[in-house]
């Protein structure tokens, strides 16, 4: 070997460990769903390695109550994450902000029964039990919410804990809880298949993700959320208009094609702060249904980038 090519060696090599060494690591959990297809395109084409992030993607099957119990073990440092889970666990001690929205629009959430179930109506449910992914879950705050809606008793509520889709879908077919609510795009596989029936929907009152990030992490690599807020809001900002993103998602979450196009119709994405309004709804709905102790200032629950 050459002299010249040992020190062009040896400059690769230290560019190689400067590069690494440089290299931000941030791991970032949602739901395996269609909504956050727009992460995983950004991933997957390298955006963040652009500005040294090495962003690291976990699925939680489990939903909301499981990110939240990431966060506070620092498993992972940034959630897409229901609206009304964080602001409730933020409110319980969980040292993270909400530093975005990230949809919009309502989730849709299906009240599924198992196929065969005798009930058929959603007056049927009052008074039978819910299986939800697990306490402070969406799935168990959304009971609530439904429950105070059709002016059902909110206090004799109860719940069956099934931890995941799978789970749900064994406790119904088993009976071992009455009904279910998910996601209604979803579930709308297993209600084709005829593993569950919906008997209604219900929206949430506002806006359903938002990203929230540990403080500890927008104490010390603010900049490199910057980063990544910029890069997701670029892609999201234009999503719809991707080329056959329709037939993108539809394959990949398996999919009818027209319920896709369906939930992109009614689906929008965020690209600014939750507003200090939707906020105070959602303490003040949580508070009347004696799921939070207290409402706190807003500033609290979020962080300005």
């Amino acid at each position: 070997m050459t002299i010249k090519n040992k020190y062009n060696r040896r400059n690769t090599q230290l560019s190689y460990i400067l590069y690494h060494n440089s290299m931000h690591t941030i791991k970032i959990g949602g739901v395996p769903e269609h909504f956050n297809l727009p992460w995983h395109l950004t991933i997957e084409e390298g955006a963040y390695l652009e500005n040294n992030i090495q962003l690291e993607w976990k699925d939680f099957p489990g939903g909301t109550g499981a990110m939240c119990e990431a966060l506070r073990n620092k498993d992972i440092d940034i959630a897409i994450i229901l609206t009304e889970g964080i602001v409730k666990d933020i409110i319980a001690g969980n040292p993270s902000k909400i530093v975005q929205t990230y949809i919009e629009s309502p989730l849709i959430w299906g009240i599924h029964v198992g196929h065969d179930s005798k009930y058929n109506t959603l007056s049927d449910l009052e008074n039978t039990s819910a299986a939800i992914s697990r306490y402070g879950s969406g799935s168990h705050l959304m009971a609530y919410i439904n429950a105070q809606k059709n002016n059902w008793d909110t206090t004799s509520l109860k719940f069956e804990v099934i931890k995941n889709l799978d789970g749900a879908v064994e406790a119904l077919t088993k009976g071992n809880a009455d009904y279910f609510m998910w996601e209604h795009f979803t579930t709308k596989p297993l209600v084709d298949n005829k593993t569950f029936r919906r008997v209604a929907d219900c929206p949430t009152p506002w806006p359903c993700f938002v990203i929230a990030v540990r403080e500890e992490i927008l104490e010390t690599k603010s900049e490199q959320i910057k980063s990544i807020l910029e890069t997701i809001n670029t892609t999201t900002s234009d999503f719809k208009q991707i080329p056959s993103i329709d037939k993108t998602l539809s394959h990949r979450y398996e999919q009818q094609l027209e319920d896709i196009r369906e939930w992109l119709r009614i689906t929008e994405w965020s690209q600014s702060l939750i507003h200090n309004k939707t906020l105070s709804e959602v303490q003040d709905q949580l508070y009347k249904l004696d799921i939070i102790g207290k409402v706190v200032d807003s500033k609290n629950l979020i962080f300005e980038m």
